[in-house]
């Protein structure tokens, strides 16, 4: 199957994604970026400003604004003016802890568009993961106040062992609330998440992701909403179609996709470890000479020369690439061969097989950070161990 996606198209940042700060008022225990305290030395109003500008240089299209938790910051709704002052369309994926009426009417007026709210299960489920009593409560109610504001009401779910079976209970009390939009990921081995492996999916648990999946879009679609699978939910499926506007085109990091952390770091995805992906600092360098590095730009032409493992003989490694590369990295310690995929799953499932991810190393503790898994491919009815 050959690429879709072009390699001499102009690649520049479309989308990016801007951690305010890491300041947060949740502390959730599957959080990957360690959110709790700013980050030292994070950037002033006048160091937004300018990156602000060197991105629409760039033709930036859309900001998200992410935390920690963004509105937390003190300049946020000054920022989010100026970003549609510029032209630009401004969103925020947030916990909504203390998203009320006030702020959403104040946010909706500075210019927001839309805002996604992080919901991680039922009430229960949700709580213990956010490790904060009435967290859910306080997501729901956050999002009649984003829609009686004006701005799009939108919800984002990280799927694990623990909210696996709850997503078609969750997928209704969601629809009832009038979401435009879900996207849904896996929950990845990354910060707090990496240090409880047992929460995560195994590789073959995503065939019954996938199976939910084709019942919960045809419903979303139905009552107006559009579910978008994050890159880590892979790929080609029989859910494909209900996940995804086009087919999955590989890793979009450095491509079309911008992350930038509060300090002034730039990484290629948001959700890639910080180490081995920062591409450099809008402090010392201009945006578009980051951008052109190649700790940015390695998605753009890579092909499929570093793919390995059953990534490297699967059929549709041309257009796929290995999947999201914060995943594969963050799992196995590089690119090129990504367990968490629908298609991978289901051929090895037909061959009487299936994968198993254990983890021998545990993460250091910092934010972005990552440990070390082994994969195991055995029998599909081995024993599982207790």
């Amino acid at each position: 199957m050959r690429r879709r996606i072009d390699p001499a198209q102009d690649f520049h940042p479309r989308y990016v994604v801007w951690e305010l700060t890491l300041r947060c008022d949740l502390a959730c225990r599957h959080c990957g970026s360690r959110a709790g305290r700013p980050r030292h030395e994070e950037l002033s109003f006048e160091e937004q400003l300018d990156l602000l500008a060197q991105l629409v240089d760039m033709g930036v299209g859309e900001i998200a604004f992410i935390g920690g938790e963004a509105y937390l910051h003190p300049d946020f709704l000054r920022l989010v003016r100026a970003v549609a002052d510029a032209g630009v369309r401004p969103t925020m994926t947030t916990g909504a802890r203390a998203l009320d009426a006030t702020l959403a009417k104040a946010a909706a007026e500075a210019g927001m568009q839309a805002v996604s709210v992080s919901i991680d299960g039922l009430e229960s489920t949700h709580d213990h993961l956010r490790a904060v009593q009435g967290s859910y409560k306080a997501a729901l109610a956050a999002l009649g106040h984003i829609r009686d504001a004006g701005m799009a009401p939108h919800a984002n779910t990280q799927v694990n062992r623990l909210n696996l079976g709850e997503l078609p209970e969750l997928a209704q009390t969601l629809l009832d609330l009038g979401i435009k939009a879900w996207q849904i990921q896996v929950t990845g081995p990354m910060g707090r998440a990496a240090d409880r492996p047992e929460w995560l999916l195994q590789p073959y648990e995503l065939l019954d992701l996938g199976e939910l999946l084709t019942t919960i879009g045809p419903a979303a679609k139905a009552r107006g909403c559009t579910i978008n699978a994050g890159n880590n939910l892979g790929y080609y499926g029989p859910a494909e179609r209900h996940l995804r506007i086009e087919p999955y085109g590989g890793c979009g990091a450095g491509r079309f996709v911008l992350g930038g952390e509060s300090n002034g770091d730039v990484k290629g995805c948001p959700s890639l470890p910080s180490a081995p992906y920062v591409g450099g600092n809008v402090r010392e360098a201009p945006l578009a000479e980051i951008w052109a590095r190649q700790a940015i730009g390695f998605a753009r032409d890579r092909g499929t020369s570093e793919l390995w493992g059953f990534c490297k003989t699967c059929y549709y490694a041309e257009v796929c690439q290995g999947g999201c590369s914060w995943t594969a990295h963050a799992l196995l310690g590089r690119r090129g061969n990504m367990p968490w995929c629908l298609h991978r799953a289901d051929t090895l499932r037909a061959q009487g097989r299936r994968e198993r991810l254990v983890q021998t190393q545990r993460a250091p503790g910092d934010p972005f950070d990552f440990g070390a898994f082994e994969l195991i491919e055995e029998p599909w009815d081995a024993p599982l161990p207790s």
